[in-house]
């Protein structure tokens, strides 16, 4: 429902303006094009450009059915599934296909063709190791015994891995260990801790980076150019316009197209027709501007160095892409991790929540009608969320019944998208907040298995309710595997693990459709 919803939408809009349509494609390609190269570019030799083909191809298809057919006929829904389907199995052959095997693998597996043809053997290049080997009593009389017992130490290019027994606590033993490493190396190293995939914890020295550009530059220059200032003025600015231009559209306004400034620049100065434009864009600009001052005042907590919040204007769809931050310094610990992956989604919600309830208090009930969809605001069924009906009902009251849509307020549409937004975020997958939450409170390797399990049920509900496609395909796609803590091992306490199972039951009742028991009982 929510794939023909978009494509209808998207399809109008190119009606009127196939710039719009094109500009899209263009924005969604180069957004997984910086996904695949950040992601596997390092972990395969599969050329970029064809894993970023592969994904590509479903938007490829819907844009050429849309050019063909228009708005009028909708691609069936297989068209679509079986080829995220087929792109997803093409996808994994090709990147295992070129998965980079490990130097002393290959070394083992090579063989000669022939014994009596002599061959050219290569020179071997000197391989950096961050230790000398002399100082390898340094490093062993850093693990005391009774705190962790080491019984092997590897030696990689760019890191020593130290794998033994935990005698103690782990976050005692990562307290003591990480004090002995920086008496000994100094700041050379980073000192992480993790859980191997035989349970067993180990201990990785890195090369400590930001240590080493703490010498050749300041760290009030490094700072002015973390933070920009500037940029994310002007990204804010850009997105206030943008989403004003959008909730202009949503209440009926005809817009200009837009490379005629003076025509836009004359519509705005009119405080009239700009007021109409306001209420959605900064009801949705607060509602995501407050979810990432969430991430960001708990990173300056925590002292991890992050950049300002940064804004993503489009001129189409919503008005923005959302808004981002990035972290530059190492997460201490799964404490810190949570802490920061669920202040986000919480500081959102806190905002959404009084915002979607005055909005619903002046939103227009209207009849259930064939048009009555997920994301039309002029006619949305409140039933399709748990929380929504609930929230819709304590706002109205008795003018709510069974046979009710919604004809949402812009602000009320604000708040609604906040509640999408929320309900993304919270999907317990990979490098989404969700999947910070999972990790924090359960590890990595438990967070990779919920991860996938979240994947394929979300995939499969799609199979039931459309609406739920667009999300199944952006999950399929997304990487399971988050960067650890350097304290990846010592456990939450009970405290953290009720907030990160209120959270999953957040993300539930925003997801999951009103149950008729309830839907009787609240007379809706």
């Amino acid at each position: 429902m929510v794939l023909k919803l978009l494509v209808g939408r998207f399809v109008k809009r190119s009606e009127e303006n196939m710039a719009f349509w094109f500009l899209f494609i263009l924005l969604l390609g180069l957004a997984t094009y910086l996904m695949v190269q950040r992601s596997v570019a390092l972990i395969t030799r599969t050329p970029v450009w064809l894993l970023w083909l592969v994904l590509m191809t479903p938007a490829f298809l819907l844009s050429g059915w849309t050019l063909i057919y228009g708005a009028k006929q909708p691609p069936p829904p297989g068209l679509i599934l079986w080829s995220v389907f087929v792109c997803t199995v093409l996808y994994w052959m090709l990147f295992q296909w070129g998965r980079q095997v490990p130097r002393d693998t290959q070394t083992e597996a090579q063989t000669p063709a022939s014994e009596s043809q002599p061959t050219i053997q290569p020179t071997p290049e000197p391989i950096v190791r961050p230790i000398e080997l002399a100082e390898e009593t340094q490093l062993r009389n850093c693990f005391p015994w009774s705190v962790y017992y080491v019984q092997n130490i590897e030696y990689r290019p760019q890191s020593v891995i130290c794998r033994g027994q935990l005698r103690t606590k782990a976050s005692n033993a990562y307290q003591q260990i990480k004090t002995n490493i920086e008496a000994q190396f100094g700041d050379r190293f980073l000192l992480i801790f993790q859980e191997g995939f035989n349970g067993k914890p180990f201990f990785v020295l890195v090369p400590n980076t930001q240590a080493a550009a703490k010498q050749t530059d300041t760290p009030r220059r490094k700072q002015e150019r973390l933070t920009r200032p500037g940029l994310a003025l002007m990204l804010l600015v850009a997105t206030l316009i943008t989403t004003t231009l959008v909730g202009l559209e949503n209440a009926g306004v005809t817009l200009p197209p837009i490379w005629e400034i003076r025509s836009l620049f004359k519509l705005l100065s009119n405080p009239d027709v700009l007021f109409k434009g306001l209420p959605y864009a900064l009801g949705l600009m607060a509602i995501l501007g407050t979810h990432e001052l969430g991430h960001y005042l708990t990173a300056k907590f925590y002292k991890i160095r992050s950049t300002l919040p940064y804004f993503i204007p489009v001129p189409f769809f919503l008005g923005t892409f959302g808004a981002f931050i990035q972290m530059r310094s190492p997460i201490p610990n799964r404490k810190a991790l949570f802490d920061i992956s669920i202040a986000g989604p919480i500081a959102g919600f806190v905002i959404t929540l009084p915002l979607l309830i005055w909005g619903l208090a002046h939103s227009d009930v209207v009849s259930l009608s064939e048009k009555t969809r997920l994301l039309n605001p002029d006619a949305l069924n409140p039933k399709y969320s748990i929380l929504l009906a609930i929230l819709s009902k304590l706002a109205l009251g008795s003018e709510l019944t069974a046979k009710s849509a919604l004809d949402l307020h812009p602000v009320a549409v604000a708040g609604f998208l906040g509640l999408i937004v929320t309900a993304l975020n919270l999907m317990p997958v990979g490098q989404l907040d969700g999947g910070h939450i999972v990790h924090a409170m359960f590890g990595q390797r438990t967070a990779i298995v919920i991860g996938q399990i979240a994947r394929v049920l979300l995939l499969v509900l799609s199979l039931v309710r459309e609406e739920f496609l667009v999300w199944a395909i952006i999950l399929l796609f997304m990487p399971l595997i988050d960067e650890p803590a350097l304290n990846d091992v010592t456990e939450l306490d009970n405290k953290r693990d009720v907030w990160g199972l209120l959270a999953m039951a957040l993300l539930i009742v925003i997801i999951l459709p009103l149950p008729q028991a309830i839907a009787n009982f609240l007379q809706i």
